[in-house]
């Protein structure tokens, strides 16, 4: 915990404006990327703003380390903006706008596994809380205690809801892909056809 503090520049620095501002510089962007996947720009600078805020409020009680907690605040603060319907949507928005047509010009085709539109659409189809727990694994590498504590819950519970999250978006892209190349019919039911 202690060596927490000292990588996060809080320990020994006696001033509390020197505490926060070495806190807002090593984290600020990571809290805006956060809620810029949830919501339009001038809202999640918003949201960023209060979580530091709050978390200057309660300099002293935040814990080692910080990141999760702040990230939490901030989770907390979107959930009083937006109803879970259209979190989702921005969410799925928001990665969706994250692609651009000129990522696909840079990347190779051939490490493309699924296309981008049957991925967002698989994206979609799934609950706000499945993509989220995918979202701070992968997207902001939290391990799971620290993505638990974003989440509000244990890391047992995490790793089993990012477990199953995985589980749906795999059955998702699946379905997503037999929508989308259907399967020939058999040359039985043709030839019964033609006759």
């Amino acid at each position: 915990m202690v060596i927490g503090a000292v990588r996060e520049g809080l320990l020994g620095v006696d001033d509390p404006e020197e505490r926060f501002t070495n806190l807002y510089d090593r984290h600020y962007r990571s809290v805006l990327g956060y809620a810029l996947l949830r919501t339009e720009h001038g809202m999640a600078e918003d949201v960023s703003s209060e979580t530091f805020l709050i978390a200057w409020r309660r300099l002293d009680e935040l814990p080692d380390p910080a990141l999760p907690w702040l990230l939490g605040v901030a989770r907390n603060l979107l959930a009083k903006q937006w109803d879970s319907r259209h979190r989702r949507q921005r969410l799925v928005d928001r990665i969706a706008a994250l692609s651009t047509s000129q990522d696909h010009l840079i990347l190779d085709i051939a490490e493309h596994v699924v296309d981008r539109e049957t991925a967002l659409a698989a994206l979609a189809t799934l609950p706000e809380q499945d993509v989220e727990a995918m979202a701070l694994a992968t997207w902001h590498g939290l391990p799971p205690d620290q993505a638990a504590t974003v989440m509000g819950c244990s890391a047992r519970t995490y790793n089993v809801r990012l477990h199953r999250a995985r589980k749906r978006l795999d059955r998702a892209l699946g379905a997503e892909a037999r929508v989308a190349r259907p399967h020939p019919r058999p040359a039985r039911a043709r030839l019964t056809e033609e006759a």
